[in-house]
């Protein structure tokens, strides 16, 4: 009779649908009704069991309806500090018109004849619960074979939408409980101890920098990093040395999300930071004999980075959740960055011009929870507001200058501006010293750790940024093994300027001519 009542009058995911696929297997749904009824008397018999059961269990959790009626009524009556035992919550449901369904003042009296102490009752809670997850997948498992066999159905969708169900089961009934101390002191206490074995001191994801990784000790894990700025000052120049860095110097596997620039795009601009070649020439492809041999020899590295690249446009959370999650199953992905964060839609996409404020709010929400959900570092871009045009003396952003959402500033760990003085035509700074191809990286924000300033050697027409006064990312140096040497990006066996290496190397330092750009062995 109970189970007529279930399928009478559902409640949770298409319990139709769920129902449907049982008859048709011939087999009972899930479910431990002894255990609901235990749990349900135990509720009655001892005040603080509930706060055991509470992150556990749903009304939905329970399979009988009246048992989700009763644990619902237990819910309110905990929500409004009152006490819970059997008269008041007979008086509850006597007040909510649903004594009768579920059984009578008497059913509620024998719930707690049924056990005669709380004592197992988070086991018992924990196996309601799983039935209970068995049911959604039954259910989620019936949709997906109604849908399958519609011809109508766009099977991609479809796949969108199966994996959109198993995540919600998934977050709705398996979340992080609390830690005591103890655990999270021995936690803290092992990684101090692995800190204090590494010999670079870097504990995040290295970003090749040695001043910057100086202050942030690497890009560190859950962490929500804006780097922002205005357009020009090489946002994506920056973001992507900092990703070729640490996947191939440091074998950090790297995901990069490409709103603005497809793939190939992307790509080329790292073969002409690697191969220390001109950008022009790479998009037009006009390159000498002893170029394209540099091009090959220098470009075997990026070949076996683990550099995962996508270029979707009009990338909603969801999807980039959905993205990252597998990257992270399938690769290990230690850092995450997305190019850029105006580009991207909230859920569904439904964000109009009039709460696009809103819609960045969301969007940066949920990037923090993604670098907290998946445990890795990650690297938002941003445009800021035209105000920094308009504004006088020398120009440099400010945490104000953030465009469209203050949340941005609030929800991220740190934010780091990018600035070029050269781009205002400031030549010198207030000591007369030349600011020519240089770069500014302004920590602006940095919830865990100090502010500062680094500066950069901007490389333009190889679109890429370095460490100043010190070898470019193909020049040269002493190969140093299993060591931290963030100056450049190759070790000795892929120079191509050392008289040990190709002839061609010499030919192509005074072919480029550029001294700043070269250093000599």
């Amino acid at each position: 009779m109970e189970q007529g009542k279930s399928v009478r009058k559902p409640s949770g995911r298409s319990k139709v649908a769920q129902t449907g696929l049982i008859q048709s297997l011939g087999k009972m749904p899930p479910q431990a009704t002894e255990l609901e009824q235990a749990v349900l008397g135990a509720l009655m018999i001892e005040k603080e069991a509930l706060t055991i059961v509470i992150d556990i269990l749903k009304p939905a959790s329970f399979y009988h309806e009246k048992h989700q009626k009763i644990y619902a009524c237990i819910l309110e009556l905990f929500d409004e500090s009152e006490p819970v035992d059997i008269l008041t919550v007979t008086q509850k449901l006597r007040t909510k018109g649903e004594l009768e369904f579920v059984g009578g003042a008497y059913y509620i009296t024998e719930l707690t004849t049924r056990v005669s102490s709380a004592a197992n009752i988070e086991t018992h809670a924990r196996i309601i619960s799983e039935q209970a997850i068995k049911r959604e997948l039954i259910s989620i498992a019936s949709e997906i074979q109604r849908e399958a066999y519609e011809d109508t159905t766009d099977v991609f969708e479809l796949l969108n939408r199966t994996e959109q169900a198993l995540y919600q089961v998934s977050e709705a009934n398996i979340r992080k409980n609390y830690a005591e101390m103890r655990a999270v002191l021995r936690e803290a206490l092992d990684e101090l101890v692995s800190r204090r074995n590494q010999e670079n001191a870097l504990t995040g994801v290295p970003s090749g920098f040695t001043e910057l990784d100086r202050i942030t000790s690497g890009w560190q894990k859950s962490d929500l990093i804006i780097l922002a700025a205005r357009p020009g000052m090489g946002k994506t120049a920056f973001v992507v040395s900092a990703m070729r860095n640490a996947a191939v110097d440091f074998k950090k596997g790297v995901a990069i999300f490409s709103l603005e620039m497809s793939a190939v795009q992307l790509v080329n601009r790292l073969i002409s930071a690697e191969a220390e070649l001109d950008s022009e020439k790479i998009k037009k492809g006009n390159l000498e004999e002893y170029e394209w041999q540099q091009l090959h020899h220098k470009i075997r590295k990026l070949d076996s980075a683990p550099i995962f690249i996508d270029d979707t446009p009009g990338l909603s959370i969801r999807e980039l959740r959905t993205k990252c999650r597998r990257l992270k199953a399938k690769n290990d992905i230690q850092m995450i960055i997305i190019d850029y964060l105006q580009l991207m839609t909230a859920e569904g996409g439904k964000g109009g011009p009039g709460n696009r404020e809103q819609e960045i709010s969301q969007i940066s929400r949920a990037l923090k929870n993604l670098a907290k959900e998946i445990n890795v570092p990650v690297i938002a871009l941003s445009q800021l507001s035209r105000a920094v045009e308009t504004r006088g003396g020398d120009k440099k952003p400010q945490l104000s200058d953030l465009r469209e959402s203050g949340a941005i500033e609030q929800d991220a760990d740190m934010v780091v501006f990018l600035y070029r003085p050269e781009y205002y035509k400031i030549d010198e700074d207030e000591m007369g010293n030349s600011l020519k191809g240089m770069g500014e990286v302004i920590i602006a924000k940095h919830r865990n750790g100090s502010l500062d300033s680094v500066f950069l050697k901007f490389i333009g027409k190889y679109t890429k940024f370095a460490d100043l006064d010190k070898p470019s990312f193909g020049g040269g140096g002493s190969p140093i093994e299993d060591n931290y040497n963030p100056n450049h990006f190759d070790t000795g066996a892929t120079k191509t300027f050392s008289s040990k290496i190709n002839d061609f190397g010499k030919q192509n330092s005074q072919d480029q001519g550029n001294e700043d750009d070269f250093v000599p062995f």
